[in-house]
């Protein structure tokens, strides 16, 4: 699994460089995930999907993963610069309703800098 993580002020972001986030590499993304959310505690997160072109539901289900360790900590996602076919899926399960959706890693940054 390719993905990177850049930190900039309090806000961590976490790239994911794959074409797919399906059943393949979601056992990873959740290890990933609660390596860096539940311990070094990172809480606020932004999850860069500009690169991801398909998503299944083992996939969302590693977003989710993030979003309930996040929860647990008061700490804040945001979902960023999906793919206009992930967006639909991400729509059709109402995730958006769970998770702020923004257009670039930018939006996101600029709505989690707002957050004390």
């Amino acid at each position: 699994m390719d993905f990177e993580i850049k930190r900039k002020d309090n806000i961590t972001i976490f790239k994911l460089n794959e074409k797919r986030l399906d059943t393949n590499i979601s056992g990873l993304l959740k290890g990933e995930f609660t390596l860096l959310l539940k311990v070094e505690g990172a809480n606020k997160f932004i999850l860069d999907l500009s690169d991801v072109e398909s998503c299944d539901s083992s996939g969302l289900s590693a977003i989710l993963v993030a979003n309930r360790i996040l929860n647990i900590n008061e700490g804040h996602m945001r979902l960023a610069a999906p793919s206009e076919k992930v967006y639909s899926l991400i729509q059709i399960t109402q995730l958006d309703r769970v998770l702020p959706v923004c257009n670039t890693v930018d939006e996101a940054f600029e709505q989690l800098q707002k957050i004390n």
